[in-house]
């Protein structure tokens, strides 16, 4: 009689043990001076440090600006790039009207209109907001757009031949199908909305985990850098656990 075969370990721990693997190979190479400290610190120092902000609470302000930025950026961002992109894939000559303007203004490097947001809207919170909107709005709007254009017409044209109305449509037919894209920009969106507020805060703010880096950077103080690195890749890592939450949720009638 054959043995029970053992079920397979689960991802999550094979990440876990590469992660361990990739900071103890880190450790040592720092220890035996392969890695010189003063450029690539040490993930220990970085776990001190990062606990020591924590400890004094002296990160609290600077992580709650940057997350209140993020967060404004990600949701007028999605909100706005799912709006034009759903209305424009529904008007396909409304489309074509706006299509070379808006691949021009997606072409604009966000680093060049960093500063003039910042002369426009000062070192507040709103020019860091209306960066990661320019980021997100893109992001999302291609992707809503595509996941609009990509539904079955068989599905459209029986709805419409079961007497659906523009509404019913939309609401049953349209948005389901769309969802998976919409959420696959949600993900990707997350990352970028926390990486142009960050820059914002790098090139001018008085607050913010991005001036908190900028400050490390400018008295040499990697391990500064690498700890705020780290804490907002955390934070990347949990909202992103959410979103993925959220995701499973809305399409659990997806097999």
């Amino acid at each position: 009689m054959n043995a029970k075969a053992k079920p397979p370990i689960p991802m999550g721990v094979w990440q876990v043990l590469l992660g361990i693997a990739i900071l103890a190979s880190w450790q040592e190479l720092a220890n035996a001076g392969k890695l010189d400290k003063f450029f690539f610190s040490r993930p220990t120092d970085i776990a001190a440090r990062i606990v020591d902000w924590v400890r004094t609470g002296s990160i609290w302000p600077h992580l709650i600006v940057t997350m209140e930025e993020a967060a404004l950026a990600f949701a007028l961002g999605a909100a706005s790039g799912m709006i034009f992109g759903f209305a424009l894939a529904r008007a396909p000559r409304l489309g074509q009207l706006f299509d070379p303007y808006i691949r021009v203004l997606n072409a604009l490097p966000r680093v060049v209109l960093a500063p003039i947001f910042l002369l426009w809207f000062g070192l507040g919170i709103w020019s860091k907001v209306v960066l990661g909107v320019t980021v997100v709005f893109f992001i999302v709007f291609f992707n809503t757009h595509q996941g609009v254009r990509e539904v079955d017409p068989v599905v459209v044209n029986n709805a419409r031949m079961l007497g659906a109305s523009e509404w019913q449509l939309v609401r049953h037919v349209l948005i389901p199908s769309a969802l998976t894209w919409v959420f696959s920009s949600l993900h990707i969106s997350i990352g970028f909305a926390m990486i142009a507020v960050v820059v914002g805060e790098y090139l001018g703010a008085a607050r913010g985990v991005g001036y908190l880096i900028s400050q490390a950077e400018g008295t040499f103080d990697t391990t500064g850098v690498f700890a705020g690195m780290v804490v907002l890749s955390a934070v990347v890592l949990v909202i992103g656990w959410g979103v993925n939450r959220l995701e499973h949720w809305l399409l659990r009638w997806k097999a």
